[in-house]
């Protein structure tokens, strides 16, 4: 398990993709993209009042998943706070594997118990522990590359959750249980 605890060097602002065609749709949507994915036109007005708010908090920098829907999100930022965007493909979402491009529905019932995700990886994906790998991986290089920067990471629902849970040393165990929630276009503080 790769939980970490660690003071942080930098202010983190994580920023989820405003609504996409998967989002309304209730369909898995990882790398590789099996679908076009764009934003709404909801989704799209989302992340401007969204950069509205970003606009206060002085961002240095801002890295984003390589996904269309982020891809997006990020340049509708990028554009209003005038800085430029370093895309990373450890800010993707969880691979869905065989259930990219299939209703969440489906993928959900595959699993008996969402704790199995922790361990049991999706046919041909990956599981949770594999995913908060990629995250400990990529804020753990942010750490040792900047200081005292304010970073915006424009990223995925599961992303959020497991990167709270693992800055905490909160297992991923006592994590599902807790309040991940975090909305297409939301903004959450880090830390």
């Amino acid at each position: 398990m790769y939980e970490i605890y660690m003071k942080l060097n930098n202010k983190y602002y994580i920023l989820r993709h405003g609504e996409a065609l998967s989002n309304v749709k209730n369909i898995c949507s990882s790398f590789p993209e099996t679908f076009e994915n764009p934003l709404t036109g909801l989704g799209i007005e989302m992340i401007r009042v969204a950069s509205e708010d970003l606009i206060k908090k002085d961002i240095d920098l801002i890295f984003a998943s390589d996904v269309l829907r982020t891809k997006q999100t990020a340049q509708i930022v990028a554009e209003k706070l005038n800085l430029s965007i370093n895309f990373d493909k450890r800010l993707r979402e969880i691979d869905f594997g065989e259930f990219n491009g299939k209703t969440v529905e489906e993928s959900e019932s595959y699993f008996q118990q969402e704790s199995h995700r922790i361990t049991q990886a999706f046919p041909e994906g990956e599981n949770y522990e594999q995913l908060a790998e990629r995250i400990s991986n990529f804020l753990k290089s942010m750490e040792e590359s900047y200081k005292g920067k304010n970073i915006l990471i424009v990223t995925h629902g599961f992303f959020w959750w497991i990167l709270k849970s693992t800055i905490n040393g909160i297992s991923l165990v006592e994590a599902i249980k807790q309040d991940r929630e975090i909305h297409t276009g939301e903004i959450k503080e880090l830390n």
